[in-house]
């Protein structure tokens, strides 16, 4: 009866032990995935967005698919990060990570700086409303599942990278409004308006990366 006791014991000692142990593969491979999809979504929308770009003649489409590109960056970022460890990896990653943030802040602000000076005016695009709309449901969901993960695995790089996709989300939206409003009323200033505010939010975060928020 003795033996039995313990070697039940053991058992239920040994499974916590067991769970603890594959909980970081589990949470490794889940980060994994969601990077993928981010990578996935953002090559098929910078396809979609110089479609709806060349047939609207429309600068925002065009700069949200710039933006695509910093997202693509960023994710492979984080894939390169996650397949090994080590600090001055993270640092790297991080750093890279930073620089994205930098650069998709200054193409936003030339953007609409160039687009309130020439008062530029797009035309109509449904597809681009529609891939946009789309684009900030899926990257707000993401963002949400990064920082969760990247949290429960103690990840700086894959809880930044997060933040990008929501930046990519809020850009959307952005880039949305803009869009329906030119379409629907002819206000072809509310886009580059509203990505101005993008601006801040994303130098905001490159400051956090570089100047040790990390």
């Amino acid at each position: 009866m003795t033996r039995c006791s313990c070697h039940a014991g053991l058992v239920a000692v040994g499974e916590p032990v067991r769970e603890a142990a594959e909980r970081p593969a589990v949470l490794l491979r889940r980060g994994r995935i969601l990077e993928g999809i981010t990578l996935g979504w953002n090559v098929v929308g910078i396809v979609v967005l110089a479609m709806a770009a060349v047939t609207a003649r429309s600068v925002a489409l065009a700069g949200f698919g710039l933006d695509s590109l910093i997202e693509i960056g960023a994710s492979t970022v984080v894939l390169w990060e996650l397949s090994g460890t080590g600090q001055d990896r993270r640092r790297r990653a991080l750093r890279l990570i930073g620089g994205a943030f930098a650069a998709l802040a200054a193409y936003l602000a030339i953007q609409s700086v160039l687009v309130l000076v020439t008062g530029y005016r797009p035309g109509h695009s449904v597809p681009g409303i529609t891939w946009t709309a789309l684009t900030a449901a899926v990257m707000f969901a993401l963002a949400a599942a990064k920082a969760r993960t990247g949290r429960a695995l103690g990840n700086p790089v894959l809880m930044t990278e997060g933040r990008v996709t929501l930046v990519d989300g809020i850009l959307a939206v952005a880039v949305l409004a803009g869009l329906a409003l030119n379409a629907a009323v002819g206000w072809w200033w509310a886009d580059p308006l509203a990505a101005l505010v993008i601006v801040f939010y994303a130098l905001r975060e490159a400051r956090e990366v570089f100047l040790g928020g990390h």
